[in-house]
C-alpha cells in the first residue's frame, strides 16, 4: 500500500535551518516519510563542503527520515546546469523512485529557487507532486526571476518565508496566486541556537565586542570587478575604524580568494586596528550568537537583516550605490535585495545614521513596498502587467534625485513609464510630425 513521501531540497545550511524551523512550527502536513535532498551548487562542488558536511548539520538531520544527495544522484552532471529533456522525464522518475526507495508513494516537494535548477528539475521529474517554495532571503520580495512553465507554477501552493522586513509581503510567484506564509522567528532562532551548540570558539570572541564584516563575492556574479570588490572590503575596514572599532572580524565568502583577507589585515594594521578572518564554514547567524558583534557591516547580504531583525544588532551598509549603478541587466534578481538594503539600512560613513538607526516604521515599510512594486514591474512587466498602474503612480510622484538610483532611463523609456524623457521634451512622442520624421529616418537607415 502506497504512502506519502515529502522531499525537501536544500543547497545551504541556512536553507536547511529554515526548513527545520518550518517543520518545528507545524507548517507541513503529516507524511509517512520526510527526506532531505541536499545539493551542492558551487562551481566546483568537489572543493566546497556540502550542506551535510557543515558543523551542526546533524542536529537538523534528526528531523528527517533520511538524507539524499542530488549531486551523487545525477553525477557527473552539475546540479545548476542539468535539467531533464521532456521525453526522458518518465524514465528519470522511475529511476529516482527505484534509487530512493519511493515505490508508488505520493510525492510532495518543498524546494528553494524554483525557477532554476536543481529545484526546477526536481519539480519537472515528479510531474504530479504538489510543491511548496521556501524563500532563501530578500530575493523573495522581488518578482520571479524567470518565467515558470504553468505545469510547475500551478502546482505551487505557498511561499514560506521569514519576516526579515516586518510588514513587507513577497512578490515572488504571485503571478500564480501563490500565498505567502510566515515561518515564526522564534522557531528559526531555536534552530540557530541548536546549530551554535556544536560550534567551537570563534576568533574575535570576548571583549571588546568586534565589528563583523560580511563578504559576498560579488565579482563572481559579474556584478562588480574583482578590484572594485577589494576596494569595497577595504571601505568596510576604514568605515568601521572611523567609527571607533579597533577589533574587526571578516567573514569572507566561502570561495573568495584568500588574498582578500590578507589585504584587509594589512589595512587594519596600518590604521591601528586588528582584523582576524573567520575562515571556517559557519553560518553568519551562528557568528552573531557567539561574537555578539558591536556592528555588522555588509553590502546587501540577507544576514544584515537577520542580524537586525532577529538579533537586534546594529548594522550598516556600504557599496549599495555602486552595485545599483552596475547591475545588469535591469532584470537581475539581486536588484531587489540591494534596493531594500539601500533604503532601510544606514550608510557606514554616516556616523549619526549608524548610531541612531532603529528598525523601520510601518510608514517607511509602506513607502518601500510602493517602490518595490515600481521596480518589480520594471524588472518583469510581462509577468506582472497588473503592477503598471502602481509603477506609473509611484514614478509620477516620487521620481527625484534620490529615487533615480533605483531605475534606468532606458528601461523606463522601453516601458513608456514616467521619467522616460525629460519633462520639457514630453510632447515629442505625441507630435505627429516628429513621429513621421522618425519613421522616415528609420526607413532611410534600413536602406
Amino acid at each position: 500500500m502506497s504512502g506519502t513521501t515529502h522531499v525537501f531540497c536544500s543547497s545551504t545550511l541556512y536553507g536547511a535551518a529554515t526548513l527545520a524551523a518550518a517543520l518545528d512550527a507545524g507548517l507541513f502536513e503529516p507524511a509517512d516519510r520526510r527526506l532531505l535532498l541536499v545539493t551542492n551548487n558551487a562551481v566546483t562542488p568537489e572543493t566546497t563542503p556540502s550542506v551535510d558536511r557543515m558543523p551542526g548539520f546533524a542536529r537538523i538531520a534528526d528531523r528527517f527520515d533520511g538524507v539524499l544527495s542530488w549531486n551523487e544522484t545525477i553525477a557527473p552532471l552539475h546540479p545548476s546546469s542539468w535539467g531533464p529533456r521532456a521525453d526522458d522525464i518518465p524514465m528519470w522518475e522511475r529511476y529516482l523512485r527505484l534509487l530512493w526507495g519511493l515505490g508508488d508513494d505520493r510525492i510532495r516537494l518543498t524546494v528553494e529557487s524554483v525557477q532554476v535548477n536543481p529545484a526546477l528539475a526536481l519539480c519537472q521529474l515528479f510531474t504530479g507532486a504538489p510543491v511548496d517554495v521556501y524563500a532563501d532571503g530578500l530575493i523573495s520580495y522581488g518578482p520571479t526571476r524567470d518565467k515558470i512553465e504553468p505545469l510547475v507554477g500551478t502546482r505551487i501552493g505557498r511561499v514560506l518565508h521569514l519576516d526579515l522586513v516586518e510588514g513587507l509581503t513577497p512578490l515572488l510567484l504571485t503571478e500564480f496566486g501563490v500565498r505567502p506564509e510566515l515561518i515564526p522567528a522564534k522557531a528559526f532562532l531555536k534552530v540557530l541556537t541548536e546549530l551554535a551548540q556544536d560550534q567551537k570558539q570563534l576568533p574575535g570572541e570576548g571583549e571588546p565586542r568586534p565589528a563583523l564584516l560580511l563578504g559576498q563575492y560579488l565579482s563572481a556574479l559579474d556584478i562588480i570587478g574583482a578590484t572594485e570588490e577589494e576596494e569595497l572590503h577595504l571601505r568596510m575596514v576604514r568605515g568601521a575604524i572611523a567609527l571607533g572599532h579597533r577589533k574587526l572580524v571578516f567573514k569572507p565568502h566561502p570561495v573568495a580568494p584568500a588574498r582578500w583577507s590578507r589585504l584587509l589585515e594589512e589595512e587594519a594594521e596600518r590604521l591601528g586596528a586588528e582584523l582576524v578572518p573567520l575562515d571556517e564554514p559557519v553560518l553568519a547567524e551562528v557568528a552573531f550568537q557567539q561574537l555578539r558583534p558591536a556592528l555588522v557591516i555588509g553590502c546587501f547580504s540577507t544576514a544584515l537583516f537577520t542580524a537586525a531583525t532577529l538579533y537586534g544588532l546594529p548594522v550598516a551598509r556600504v557599496g549599495t550605490d555602486v552595485v545599483l549603478a552596475r547591475l545588469t541587466p535591469y532584470q537581475n534578481s539581486n536588484r531587489v535585495p540591494v534596493t531594500i538594503a539601500d533604503v532601510l539600512l544606514p550608510d557606514l560613513f554616516d556616523k549619526q545614521a549608524v548610531s541612531g538607526w532603529t528598525p523601520p516604521s510601518r510608514q517607511r515599510v509602506d513607502e518601500l513596498a510602493a517602490l518595490l512594486k515600481a521596480v518589480g514591474f520594471a524588472m518583469q512587466p510581462k509577468t506582472h502587467p497588473g503592477l503598471r498602474e502602481a509603477a506609473e503612480s509611484y514614478l509620477a510622484r516620487h521620481l527625484d534625485q534620490r529615487t533615480w538610483r533605483y531605475f534606468k532611463r532606458r528601461r523606463l523609456t522601453a516601458l513608456a513609464l514616467p521619467g522616460a524623457v525629460p519633462a520639457q521634451l514630453a510632447f515629442i512622442p505625441r507630435n505627429a510630425a516628429v513621429r513621421r520624421l522618425a519613421r522616415r529616418a528609420r526607413a532611410l537607415s534600413r536602406r
